[in-house]
């Protein structure tokens, strides 16, 4: 599936070019780890609400995107 990113932003004088949301200082990866400790979008809006819906979508389709389909083989525990 080839989504366009309208929503990501990378510039090299911001946030030492790692992937932004429309051009803000929040990181992909900060919506993500916000993501994932907030999983009540109702809560994750309260503490970002400068983010809005596609945004979070979108930083979760990006870094789902940039993800490689390998198998890696883990040894016994």
């Amino acid at each position: 599936m080839n989504v366009p990113f309208d929503r990501i932003t990378i510039d090299p004088a911001q946030m030492n070019g790692q992937p932004c949301i429309r051009g803000m200082r929040l990181t992909v990866r900060r919506v993500l780890e916000a993501a994932a400790l907030y999983p009540d979008r109702a809560e994750l809006k309260r503490e970002y609400p400068e983010l809005e819906d596609d945004d979070i979508r979108q930083a979760l389709e990006f870094a789902a995107s940039h993800l490689d389909d390998q198998i890696i083989q883990l040894g016994a525990a």
